[in-house]
């Protein structure tokens, strides 16, 4: 419920719109409802294409900042601050949005704060990030992975989970059908590890077929892997798909497929938004055991853990998966049950509010 007394916050963003930041979309659609959004700030355009079914609303909010260095952007947030008679600014990832958030605090003597996800954190040096720790009013993380970054800056941070829309996301009935329908979503890009998964696959001698929804630097690569692999007729690109797609492609499949690696220049997922999408469709997991998936998902309860980038092991859960239906319905009523009880969109973004709200009213 919004009301006048609610502190009002400037929220500085990275690019707007970006599909993949379903998350940021989720809060700040949160904070904007309890009437505490001031103004949403993007230092740079986002991505072309299509996108989540509320960013046009969130999108008429967003103003972009003029290009330029920490502290000329600073002052233009700060100008935008005194305008909108915000209490505080808050910078929602740990790079160059908190520097940004942090210099127009600087400037107007009100508190900041900024959000941690994954990345981010690591495109800051150790010492920076922990001058900025040290000097916000609040530190909010969104995983455990991203938490021990703050921790190892000498901080600590509060963990805010980012949920899921159940409604949005309705369990469903799987096919049950041969082929067994197999489905991967993610930016083809490195760290997704979908070149891992291709190979494992090559190897898995049951009936099968994958689709891959997404798009990316790697398209081309891939595309050319799965005809390398033999694997042309059983792998499908989707291509990009929004919210308004993305639940038929959960209802389609049978297993949901999440194979993150560490990549070359050390990035990784935090939690990927398809693993709550896929448990909250009812869909059992397999995952990598890396970064914060296993928060999510638990080995042997809702989903399968494999040692990230073990091809052998991937191949083994798919194979022992396909083979066993049974499993893969307990493994995905249990999927939904977890999500519904820890990454409910409405408590998590609840949460989110209450946690901002105490740190600068």
């Amino acid at each position: 419920m919004s009301s006048s007394s609610e502190p009002k916050i400037v929220v500085v963003l990275s690019g707007w719109p970006r599909i993949s930041e379903v998350f940021a979309l989720n809060e700040l659609t949160a904070l904007h409802e309890a009437g505490m959004l001031a103004a949403v700030l993007a230092l740079k355009n986002g991505e072309d294409g299509p996108q989540h079914p509320a960013t046009d609303r969130i999108g008429r909010l967003v103003e972009f900042v003029p290009a330029g260095d920490v502290r000329s952007q600073g002052e233009y947030v700060a100008g935008r601050a005194a305008d909108t008679g915000a209490a505080a600014v808050h910078g929602y990832f740990a790079h160059q949005p908190a520097a940004v958030a942090a210099e127009a605090a600087r400037r107007t003597g009100m508190p900041f704060g900024f959000s941690v996800h994954a990345l981010d954190a690591r495109k800051v040096s150790r010492t920076d990030l922990a001058d900025r720790v040290r000097r916000a009013a609040l530190v909010v993380s969104c995983n455990g992975d991203a938490s021990g970054e703050v921790a190892a800056a000498g901080g600590r941070a509060r963990l805010v989970r980012h949920g899921v829309d159940l409604a949005a996301f309705p369990a469903t009935e799987p096919p049950g059908a041969e082929p067994v329908s197999l489905l991967a979503v993610g930016r083809c890009v490195e760290k997704k590890g979908f070149h891992v998964l291709l190979q494992a696959l090559a190897q898995v001698d049951r009936p099968f077929r994958l689709a891959l929804v997404g798009d990316g630097v790697l398209r081309g690569q891939l595309t050319a892997q799965v005809a390398d692999l033999g694997l042309a007729d059983r792998v499908t690109f989707a291509g990009r798909l929004t919210h308004r797609t993305l639940p038929a492609a959960y209802a389609a499949a049978d297993i949901v497929v999440v194979p993150s690696i560490v990549d070359s220049a050390g990035d990784r997922d935090g939690l990927p938004n398809v693993v709550l999408e896929a448990m909250a469709s009812g869909r059992p997991v397999i995952a990598s055991d890396v970064s914060a998936l296993p928060t999510a998902v638990r080995d042997g309860v809702t989903g399968v853990l494999v040692r990230p980038g073990d091809v052998r092991a991937l191949r083994a859960a798919v194979r022992g998966l396909i083979d066993a239906p049974e499993r893969r319905r307990a493994l995905g009523v249990a999927g939904r049950q977890r999500v519904e009880a820890d990454f409910d969109l409405e408590r998590c973004t609840t949460h989110f509010i209450t946690t901002l709200r105490r740190a600068y009213a």
